[in-house]
């Protein structure tokens, strides 16, 4: 029997196989065409991940760019389905495979039932012999290779690109945790609106997303440079600009503070004895927005707690989650199954 760890993300799906590790990393999306066929109506997939994702703001205008998962919940069942179906097919799980394959779901706090029932309902589309479920916090901590126990409470922190996962937690469950609807595509939408409201200047999705890796940080003094292409909105002509890391520190930083707050929100209702146990253990940041250049240490002066970061912060989670299939005491505490 295979055993994989998913991580259907908002902007990227995340597969790790335990013995070879992390075997796909791709955008959750799909690019569908529309096409009339005698006087019909009718969609077709052109393309998914990657190559979907890169189609983006170039597309012909019969094609659309569509993210069938957001802010943890499957939003369009049968999209997510085709793309599941092509990337298992990638890794070499072919639809007979998949009846001998149990899958790990790694999934937000507070999921929904409804949305665990659609979790089910795409296994089955794409024959998966079994799912499990696994909560994001406990996944993307075990995903920095640190040892979780029932006496000792961590508290995690994961960035998504959608939905950020604020959670402390030992063996026995979630003790405070909440999932708020912020992750690092209101920066980007962010972003979009600050060029155009106050430099005439529209980008598109893309573009937003690499200025903010390429020069956004939070490091004092930083000034990083590069330059992005989009058009003058007054004229519609083609224009490039240079844009410096000061020139979006501030919507950053906007962006750091709203997480700081949840995150403050969530140490308040802590027992006095699992706070301090958090002070003394930091706090485990995960999450693909972990990268950007200064974000870590803004957190920890803000809170004044220190924090771990994991060697590859996006896949904490999925690397989690396979650390939970190969052991069966932590399959068992901190997995679940959802009955039909």
């Amino acid at each position: 029997m295979k055993r994989i760890a998913i991580d259907l993300g908002s902007g990227v799906t995340k597969i790790y196989m335990p013995g070879c590790g992390v075997v796909l990393t791709e955008a959750t999306c799909v690019a569908v065409e529309e096409f009339e066929e005698k006087g019909e109506k009718k969609f077709g997939i052109k393309a998914f991940g990657d190559k979907a994702r890169a189609l983006s703001g170039r597309a012909a205008l019969n094609t659309r760019i569509v993210n069938p998962v957001s802010e943890g919940d499957i939003i369009n069942e049968q999209l997510a389905a085709h793309l599941l179906a092509y990337f298992l097919d990638k890794i070499e799980i072919t639809p007979r495979k998949a009846r001998h394959t149990e899958v790990m779901f790694i999934v937000p706090c507070g999921i929904k039932p409804e949305t665990k029932r659609k979790y089910m309902r795409l296994a089955d589309e794409c024959c998966i012999e079994m799912a499990y479920f696994t909560l994001t916090p406990f996944a993307a901590v075990l995903g920095h290779n640190v040892t979780v126990s029932e006496s000792t409470p961590v508290f995690s922190l994961d960035i998504g690109y959608t939905l950020t996962n604020i959670a402390a937690f030992s063996q026995d469950g979630i003790i405070s945790g909440m999932n708020v609807n912020l992750g690092g595509r209101n920066i980007d939408i962010h972003l979009m609106d600050e060029f155009a409201e106050n430099g005439n200047f529209k980008m598109g999705t893309l573009t937003a997303e690499r200025l903010k890796n390429t020069v956004g940080s939070l490091l004092p003094d930083d000034n990083k440079i590069t330059v992005i292409d989009g058009r003058e909105i007054s004229s519609g002509a083609p224009s490039s600009i240079s844009v410096n890391s000061g020139r979006i520190y501030a919507i950053i930083s906007a962006f750091a503070d709203k997480i700081v707050t949840y995150v403050q929100s969530v140490l308040k209702k802590l027992p006095a004895e699992v706070a301090s146990a958090v002070m003394r253990g930091g706090i485990y940041l995960s999450g693909g927005l972990m990268k950007l250049d200064g974000l870590p240490e803004y957190i920890s002066q803000k809170l004044s707690i220190p924090v771990n970061m994991p060697e590859e912060s996006s896949l904490a989670a999925v690397i989690g989650g396979g650390v939970i299939l190969a052991d069966d005491v932590l399959l068992e505490r901190l997995s679940t199954v959802e009955e039909d």
